[in-house]
């Protein structure tokens, strides 16, 4: 694997196993993810994504799995606010305090995600979001995000997009997606992406694991990684649309100072930039399905 693979996609995968199409029970959920942390590829694991109102769940499930305390490498965990942001987030502080008390803790529950299509939605949903915990906030992207991006910024979030899902007509435009990602960068505000990012290229998938699933054309993450990071170097956005449209596995090409799409490049501090001031992560129902892909490639 080379250096630029790995910096453009460490810690970069939020294992959210409990969420279609994988959809798995939690104890199924946690034991993937306790696996999947002591594998080969733990390099590019990032949080546990579960919903706040099933953090009792959760720690009950993860308890005998997760490492001794006072740990090092706590596990993460990203929670999706509900119906009553207030007390999912006195859960998670209770969650938190509860290891803190064991020194640094097995598991820290550090992220919290909802959703707002408005300005004052987005000001009401991060004023409630405490300092410990570093609040996403989804927004739509089918007309111009802009005003929402901004109150994020002034706000001290960070933004999500919806970028697929189990029907054809749950993946936006790519160039609503284009939209977003400029939004995000022009106020240096970082955003994760959630949903139809399983695989690393941009094609037709099956939308489900069901046999007889309906197939759409997904982006693949590869893709969005990537055109963030050459945006973030100064891509112009008519490129970076065809970028996320790129299907062709062959014109991208990694190496152990960085990356090559048709003739432009990226060396790794621009990579690590965009990671930092770009994308953040993307969620996944599925760990080895990303991973495996890459394989294929030759890649990994």
């Amino acid at each position: 694997m080379s250096n630029g693979l790995r910096a453009l996609l460490r810690g970069a995968i939020d294992y959210a196993g409990l969420f279609p199409p994988a959809g798995l029970d939690m104890a199924s959920a946690v034991s993937n993810y306790a696996s999947y942390r002591d594998g080969t590829h733990a390099w590019a694991l990032g949080r546990f994504v579960v919903p706040a109102s099933r953090i009792a769940e959760f720690e009950s499930a993860a308890a005998g799995l997760l490492p001794p305390a006072p740990s090092p490498s706590a596990w993460r965990v990203a929670a999706l606010l509900g119906a009553d942001p207030a007390a999912d987030i006195r859960a998670l502080g209770e969650l938190n305090c509860r290891h803190a008390a064991e020194g640094e803790g097995a598991v820290a529950a550090d992220v919290v995600e909802g959703k707002a299509d408005s300005v004052e939605g987005v000001e009401r949903l991060l004023g409630q979001v405490p300092s410990y915990l570093q609040g996403y906030v989804e927004v739509p992207i089918a007309g111009d995000p802009a005003l929402l991006v901004a109150a994020i910024s002034r706000a001290g979030g960070k933004a999500k997009v919806r970028t697929g899902g189990i029907t054809p007509d749950a993946f936006p435009k790519a160039a609503d997606l284009v939209r977003f990602i400029r939004a995000c960068l022009s106020v240096k505000v970082p955003f994760k992406a959630t949903a139809g990012l399983h695989h690393p290229l941009r094609a037709d998938y099956r939308l489900t694991y069901e046999p007889d699933s309906v197939r759409g054309t997904m982006f693949g993450f590869l893709n969005l990684f990537l055109a963030t990071a050459f945006m973030t170097d100064g891509l112009d956005d008519r490129q970076a649309g065809l970028l996320l449209e790129e299907r062709d596995g062959d014109s991208i090409r990694f190496d152990d100072s960085g990356v090559d799409w048709k003739g432009r490049r990226l060396g790794l501090d621009a990579i690590r930039r965009s990671r930092e001031a770009g994308i953040v992560s993307f969620g996944s129902c599925s760990f080895t399905e990303p991973i495996g892909d890459l394989e294929s490639l030759g890649l990994l």
